[in-house]
């Protein structure tokens, strides 16, 4: 029997699912720690390091090459596959979760740095040297791909990251029960035990696979105060609402994005500085705020026409049909006839399109990646500033100026590098504490005196005093953020890392 082109395909299996658990690891501790780029550079680097270790630790296995391949890859099968519970579960219960979490990542990469040097030595006796490294380092990196295309495409976002970690376990398990009888000739010891360990990750990580969704719910349940009522994933973040004795709460990748109890004080002082600054606003651009409740705000004008809303999540702007009390407490407004929802990226539909808006609302998520931090860059404020009407107002928010000052003044810098003449404000909303917002328009202005329709928050006094920013949230220098450099991304790691 020829080996070598199903060992070949061994070689790709172990690669895609390295990879596989690399991601999976990185996208755990973004999503409960934050700070994504900082946790991704982390566990990429360890997990390179650790595969020169298991290369390394390689060379002191001289006997029984196959059974060593088999019994390592059962176990990579074993702490792979239930990688990202484990990951979970030990946020919630471990002081020590980030020495966890890079001590499973140590593990798996040790793990699969052992495997390919074991397989290169076993296939050795079937080709020259030349060929040998060529076909492996090419099947290697061809599996990567594979898995890295796979990973945010399909995989997360249509069985979730627990099932993920599962299936790519019992895959590694499978190649070492089928290398009990491909390499049978080669193992010298009793084939019996071998296989029977086999059956068993396997029967633990189908288990593992039918309780999925148990164990899903178990340990997100282990990250949150409340009771989970709903939870979704799309192919963007993972969609979750909690309710407690004051409400229902959202949380995406992990965030919390808006209680339902004071969700009204944000969105009002979001939206209506901005439709207050203008006479009779007619059309206008909503960016971000998928939930519907900015959009509540803006069609309490009657002079409202038309409101276009970007998101681009689907399952967002869908969310108030799956989830009827978001419906009701944002007015139904998807039902609106002034509506129209476009699901895409921003920066890229507002690039391609030439409508013109009195008024836009800006309500991106706050900037904890390179893809939202280029929703605040100088290039995306000079494209929204040319959407726009000479007299048109803009409100964004910001961030708090008082838990992240710098990264507060760095988009209002920002705005104002692309053009913009900037009012900074900020107010209290305690699901939040202080939280900041940028009202801007293309000349300078004052801001309003009051808004024009029926409140329950915002009353001339309370609107004036948002724009009075206290001492300990004054400028402070900040660099302008842009496509090329970023800075908001870093600013806003280093400050919120401090409270999380």
């Amino acid at each position: 029997m020829n080996r070598t082109p199903i060992l070949f395909l061994n070689v790709l299996i172990i690669a895609a699912c390295g990879l596989i658990y690399e991601l999976l690891a990185g996208t755990v501790a973004s999503y409960v720690l934050g700070d994504s780029v900082t946790q991704f550079s982390l566990i990429i680097g360890l997990y390179l390091s650790a595969l020169g270790v298991g290369a390394w630790l390689s060379r002191f296995i001289d006997r029984e090459l196959a059974a060593k391949f088999v019994d390592i890859e059962l176990a990579v099968a074993l702490a792979g596959g239930l990688s990202a519970p484990l990951l979970f579960f030990g946020f919630a219960r471990l002081e020590w979760f980030q020495l966890f979490l890079y001590l499973v990542v140590l593990v798996i990469g040790t793990l699969v740095g052992l495997e390919l040097p074991i397989l290169m030595r076993i296939l050795k006796e079937e080709l020259d040297f030349k060929e040998l490294i060529s076909r492996v380092l090419s099947f290697d990196y061809i599996g990567s791909l594979i898995a890295a295309v796979l990973f945010p495409l399909f995989l997360v976002p249509r069985i979730g990251l627990v099932r993920t970690s599962i299936v790519f376990g019992i895959l590694n398990a499978c190649v070492g029960l089928y290398g009990t009888y491909l390499l049978a000739p080669l193992i010298k010891r009793r084939i019996g035990p071998l296989r029977i360990r086999a059956a068993i990750v396997l029967l633990i990580l189908a288990v593992a696979f039918i309780e999925a969704k148990q164990l899903t719910s178990l340990a997100e349940q282990e990250l949150f105060a409340d009771e989970i009522i709903y939870a979704t994933s799309s192919p963007y973040q993972r969609i979750v609402i909690t309710r407690g004795k004051s409400g229902f709460h959202l949380f995406l990748n992990g965030n919390l994005q808006f209680s339902s109890a004071d969700e009204y004080r944000y969105h009002e002082a979001l939206v209506h500085p901005a439709l207050a600054s203008v006479t009779a606003p007619r059309h206008v651009l909503i960016l971000g705020g998928g939930d519907g409740l900015a959009l509540r705000e803006v069609l309490k004008y009657p002079s409202v026409e038309q409101v276009t809303l970007v998101d681009l999540d689907p399952k967002m702007t869908g969310l108030s049909t799956a989830f009827p009390a978001l419906a009701e407490l944002n007015a139904h407004s998807f039902h609106d006839k002034r509506v129209r929802v476009v699901n895409a990226d921003a920066m890229i539909w507002i690039e391609k399109m030439h409508d013109r808006f009195d008024a836009a609302i800006v309500d991106f998520p706050d900037p904890n990646s390179f893809a939202l931090g280029k929703l605040y860059t100088t290039r995306f404020y000079r494209l929204l500033r040319e959407r726009l009407t000479p007299e048109a107002a803009v409100s964004v928010q910001c961030t708090s100026p008082l838990f992240a000052r710098r990264s507060y003044w760095c988009i209002i810098r920002t705005m104002e590098a692309a053009g913009f003449t900037v009012r900074p404000y900020q107010t209290t909303v305690p699901s939040f504490g202080v939280w900041g917002f940028a009202l801007a328009r293309l000349h300078p202005f004052e801001p309003p005196p009051r808004a024009t329709v029926p409140l329950r928050f915002l009353d001339p006094g309370t609107l004036a005093g948002m724009f009075v920013m206290p001492l300990d949230t004054t400028s402070v220098p900040v660099e302008i953020n842009r496509l090329d450099n970023q800075m908001l991304v870093r600013y806003y790691e280093e400050e919120w890392k401090k409270w999380s």
